[in-house]
């Protein structure tokens, strides 16, 4: 049955809508109702899709590289630089290893030298959509098994690029414009200016990043309209990772190394909110897809080969794996975590298997079969995955991970309430600033992209985002959050953000911005207690509370928000001599910021051995203060 493309995708998305949620009902993975809905409706079972699925299947590798972009989205440079001795040391380990144990299996089996070279670089890689989607449904991303897992996974799509670069060298056919699946630019150069070219290349991106990315979002973000936003955060991606191929390097990689280069920006979140929806639609696509490719007739001409040869691989990644995990005091449950989450072969074993093809590495039934290969230890891994949640993982409960072991990519090392601010006008600014001060760190949300700039370098951790949308929202991280300060100008704004995060996350602690009576009226009738009406006083009265709600005492954040009203008082008539000269202003705001900080740390001295103390005592210390 021939179909159109569009046809297939309204399959594709048909069966996705009908599997997932049964799959999801019999306590399987999501991935596992894909693939098998892809089967299903195959050409090798219903038949109902035609000649284009691998046309749907290259389409849908973009949201393999979205969720790639996402990740550098939560990992800010820093951390990434702190991470480069994991992605080194257990990336390089499990290829290496893998790579030579799959060797010499293969020329033990009477294959030539070339083909299992070639074959044993491509399924040394494993399933960044497979993995990282089964690290986010069981929210495992932040545990020790989960930061090996994106170590490796980011190794091995750095390790793409010398694998491409090997590829011709070991075959007998020189590539040529006709027979290369993958035009790239650096291979028209000569071989001792292809590794300056990958370097030139990052570089550029690094640039990009810093000095057009983020004036070029501003822009785009002063036109108000949210649907330019999208298109912008699709362009980037997009464009990105053409970049990437042109010269060379995984696209996946290059959307990664974007995301980390715009996690410092203020339009991170943003960013997060628009191409999220989009990262999961076509990775949806994409299983369906890998399990609508299967060839069943390759299968069934030689099912001794190909099953052999599926159970060899994952056997040979697991041990590897394994190994590896305990070798870098891993626990036990996390280690087979780890081994059996990326033991399957990655999709971009199909291009370079295809790659391998065209370099007549492989024949045309080699090929056939090692696809065949790649997409069944692809459809296996979940049921591994189970087996382990099960049956194996239950007996190793008693082997507690020790908590301070527990690496979290995304946050700092502290434990703090989490907090967000939505608006840093004159109000929120006034709760940020006390915070601060006080080392109480808090995401902030703010729609204005020219006061977003300039607090940021003031060094606010302020982010460009409209609130009013969950989405938003949920890339700020309420769901992890546990309080919500509200400070936007416009009441009706607050209210909505309270109505949906009252509904949405109720454990949530709101605390509001009220612009009359009126507005308190409506916030207590709804069951907001938090509420302050518009002076300074209240504003930091909000931050006192906020304060103590962090776990300070009382009268200790009480006398820190007298002395904060005392030197904005004195701040207000400074700056006020600097009105009409801008550098003057900025100059002295800076200063005056960091003076705010001075004093406040000064003024605490008394305070160290009591401030964060337990508060059982706070109202009898608050009656004396009172009878004073």
């Amino acid at each position: 049955m021939e179909t159109s493309l569009a046809m297939n995708t309204l399959l594709f998305l048909g069966v996705a809508i009908i599997m997932v949620p049964l799959a999801r009902k019999f306590g399987l993975s999501s991935v596992i109702g894909y693939i098998a809905g892809g089967i299903i409706i195959g050409p090798y079972v219903l038949r109902l899709t035609g000649k284009d699925v691998n046309d749907i299947m290259h389409a849908s590798e973009f949201g393999v590289i979205m969720l790639l972009f996402l990740v550098g989205l939560e990992l800010e440079p820093r951390k990434f630089w702190e991470m480069r001795k994991k992605i080194i040391g257990l990336g390089m380990t499990q290829m290496l290893l893998t790579i030579s144990l799959l060797f010499v299996v293969f020329m033990w089996a009477g294959w030539q030298i070339d083909k299992a070279v070639a074959v044993a670089m491509c399924f040394a890689l494993s399933s960044t959509a497979i993995v990282l989607q089964t690290l986010q449904e069981k929210n495992n991303l932040k545990t020790l098994a989960g930061e090996a897992s994106f170590s490796t996974l980011l190794f091995q799509d750095i390790a793409v690029i010398p694998i491409l670069a090997i590829l011709p060298l070991i075959a007998h056919h020189k590539v040529t414009n006709n027979d290369n699946e993958i035009q790239v630019i650096i291979q028209n150069l000569p071989q001792w200016m292809q590794f300056a070219t990958v370097i030139l290349g990052v570089a550029i991106l690094i640039l990009l990043g810093r000095y057009v990315f983020v004036p070029f979002l501003r822009y785009v973000s002063k036109s108000g309209m949210t649907e330019l936003l999208t298109a912008s955060s699709l362009f980037l991606v997009i464009g990105v990772s053409e970049l990437m191929v042109a010269i060379g390097l995984s696209p996946a990689l290059g959307a990664f190394l974007a995301g980390v280069m715009l996690a410092n920006s203020e339009f991170r979140h943003e960013l997060e909110a628009h191409i999220d929806p989009f990262k999961g639609l076509l990775l949806a696509v994409f299983f369906v897809s890998v399990g609508s490719t299967m060839n069943f007739n390759i299968i069934q001409e030689d099912p001794v080969f190909i099953f052999s040869t599926v159970f060899a691989v994952l056997g040979i990644k697991f041990m590897v794996l394994y190994v590896i995990g305990k070798f870098f005091k891993i626990d036990t449950p996390q280690s087979l975590f780890y081994a059996f989450a990326l033991s399957q072969v990655g999709e971009f074993a199909f291009v370079l298997i295809n790659y391998a093809s065209s370099l007549y590495l492989l024949n045309d039934e080699l090929n056939a079969q090692m696809m065949a290969v790649t997409a069944i230890t692809m459809c296996i891994t979940p049921f591994l995955l189970i087996i382990n949640d099960k049956l194996i993982n239950p007996k190793f409960m008693k082997e507690v991970p020790d908590a301070d072991n527990d690496f979290n990519i995304m946050d700092g090392q502290i434990r703090q309430k989490k907090i967000i601010i939505v608006g840093f006008g004159h109000f929120g600014s006034t709760v940020g600033r006390l915070l601060k001060a006080n080392k109480i760190s808090a995401t902030v949300l703010d729609r204005d992209s020219d006061r977003v700039k300039l607090l940021r370098s003031y060094g606010f951790k302020v982010y460009y985002g409209d609130a009013t949308k969950l989405p938003t929202l949920r890339a700020a991280g309420i769901e992890d959050a546990e309080i919500l300060v509200l400070c936007l100008d416009d009441p009706d704004d607050n209210k909505f953000v309270a109505d949906i995060v009252r509904e949405h996350y109720p454990d949530v602690k709101i605390f509001v911005r009220a612009k009359n009576r009126i507005d308190a009226y409506d916030y207590l009738n709804n069951g907001i207690d938090n509420i302050y009406r518009e002076t300074l006083g209240t504003a930091v009265d909000m931050a006192v509370d906020v304060l103590h709600e962090t776990g300070m005492r009382k009268y200790s954040a009480r006398r820190l928000g007298q002395r904060f009203m005392a030197i904005d008082k004195g701040s207000i008539r400074k700056l006020a001599k600097s009105d009409d000269d801008d550098d003057i202003h900025l100059f002295t705001t800076k200063e005056l910021l960091q003076r705010e900080e001075d004093l406040l740390a000064y003024d605490n001295l008394n305070f160290d051995n009591q401030q964060w103390e337990d508060s059982s005592n706070d109202e009898e210390e608050e009656e004396q203060e009172t009878e004073k």
